[in-house]
C-alpha cells in the first residue's frame, strides 16, 4: 500500500499565540515525510486572518481559512478537513512544536487499510520550566498532554487525543466530523471530549476500525503559567466532567467511560499510593499529588452529576456535523 499524503490542519484563535503559531507551522514544514499541505483555520478573529494571510502568502503549501462554522475547535476542525486534500488529516495544537518524524510514524500507522486513525505522545513544555511538585502525571490530560495510565508502544486504542492526532479521510466520511457544542470555545470554560465522541461514533459506524498510539509520534506542547495553578486544574477537571456527561448521554454509559474506569479504579489509585509514599519519604510534592489526584476526581464526579442533569434537562446538546452538511445529534 502506498504511503498517504496527509494535510495537517492547525486551528488557531489568537494573536497571543503569534509566535507559537509560527513554531507549529515551521515544524510541520520541517517534517522527514513532508505534509501534503498545512492548513491554518482562523476562529472568528479577522485582524488575526489577515495577518496570517499576509504572513503566508508566498508559501503555496500553507493555506489559510476562516472557520466556516459556529465558534469553537471542533467547527474549526470540520472546516480544515473539508478543505484539505489529503488521504489522511492530522490535527495539530497551535501551541505546539511536532519532532522531525512525528508525520513519518503517522503514515506508518495506515499501511493497514483498517487503520481509521493515529495518535501520538504530547509532552508538556512547563512555562516556569518544570512540573509543579504538586502536579501529578496521572492529570496532565488538564493540560492537553499524555497521562500516566495510557500505554506505551504502538497500542490500540479506544480513543485518541485531538491535538495530536491523525484520521482517515473515510473515517469522516463514515462517521461525520467533530460534534460541535463540546468542545473548546476559545478562552470560555475549558471543555473537551470532542475527539473521544467521535472516535467512539467512528468505531460504531466502521465495526472493523482500529484506533491506535503511537508514542514515537512526539509533539511537545507549551504550558503557559496559568494553567500551572490548582485552580485552572480545578476548573479543567470540572469542565472534563461537564463534557464526559455529554459523551456518555450521546454514545451510552459503557462506552463513555469504558476507559474511564480503569483510570480511577486503577491508575489514579496507584497515584494516590505514590504519593502518599513519596510523602513518607520526605520527597517533595508528594502529599500534594496526592491531595491533587482526590481532589480531580471528586471535582471531574461533580462536573459529571451536573453535566448529567443538565442533559436530561436539555440544557446541554450538540450537533454531529457531516463534512459536507449537518445533521442533528
Amino acid at each position: 500500500m502506498s504511503d498517504p499524503d496527509i494535510s495537517v490542519v492547525i486551528c488557531v484563535y489568537t494573536e497571543d499565540r503569534w509566535e507559537d503559531i509560527l513554531a507549529a507551522v515551521a515544524s510541520v514544514r520541517t517534517q522527514s515525510y513532508p505534509a501534503l499541505e498545512t492548513l491554518l483555520v482562523v476562529d472568528h478573529n479577522a485582524a488575526l486572518l489577515d495577518r496570517l494571510t499576509k504572513e503566508y502568502k508566498e508559501v503555496r503549501v500553507v493555506r489559510v481559512f476562516a472557520n466556516a462554522g459556529p465558534r469553537g475547535l471542533s467547527a474549526g476542525r470540520n472546516t480544515g478537513i473539508a478543505a484539505s486534500r489529503g488521504e489522511v488529516v492530522a490535527f495539530l495544537d497551535d501551541d505546539a512544536v511536532a519532532e522531525r518524524d512525528w508525520l513519518r510514524h503517522f503514515a506508518s500507522g495506515y499501511a493497514d487499510p483498517h487503520v481509521m486513525a493515529v495518535g501520538g505522545r504530547t509532552v508538556p513544555i512547563w512555562a516556569s520550566g518544570r512540573r509543579p511538585a504538586w502536579f501529578p502525571e496521572e492529570f496532565d490530560w488538564v493540560v492537553g498532554c499524555t497521562y500516566r495510565g495510557i500505554p506505551s508502544g504502538l497500542v490500540r486504542v479506544r480513543n485518541v487525543l485531538g491535538g495530536n492526532a491523525s484520521f482517515r479521510r473515510s473515517a469522516f466520511d463514515a462517521a461525520g466530523g467533530f460534534a460541535t457544542g463540546i468542545g473548546r470555545d476559545g478562552d470560555k470554560r475549558p471543555l473537551g471530549c470532542e475527539e473521544t465522541e467521535l472516535c467512539i461514533r467512528l468505531s460504531r459506524a466502521r465495526p472493523d476500525a482500529i484506533l491506535l498510539i503511537d508514542d514515537r509520534a512526539v509533539i511537545h506542547h507549551r504550558v503557559p503559567e496559568a494553567r500551572e495553578h490548582f485552580g485552572y486544574f480545578r476548573t479543567r477537571a470540572y469542565a472534563e466532567g461537564l463534557s464526559k456527561a455529554l459523551v456518555a448521554r450521546s454514545v451510552g454509559a459503557d462506552k463513555g467511560l469504558e476507559s474511564e474506569r480503569r483510570y480511577t479504579t486503577r491508575v489514579l489509585p496507584a497515584g494516590v499510593v505514590r504519593g502518599l509514599r513519596d510523602a513518607a519519604l520526605a520527597r517533595p510534592g508528594g502529599a500534594g499529588r496526592a491531595g491533587a489526584i482526590v481532589a480531580g476526581v471528586l471535582t471531574a464526579a461533580g462536573g459529571y452529576v451536573v453535566g448529567t442533569v443538565r442533559a436530561r434537562r436539555g440544557g446541554a446538546t450538540f450537533r454531529v456535523v457531516d463534512i459536507e452538511g449537518e445533521r442533528d445529534g
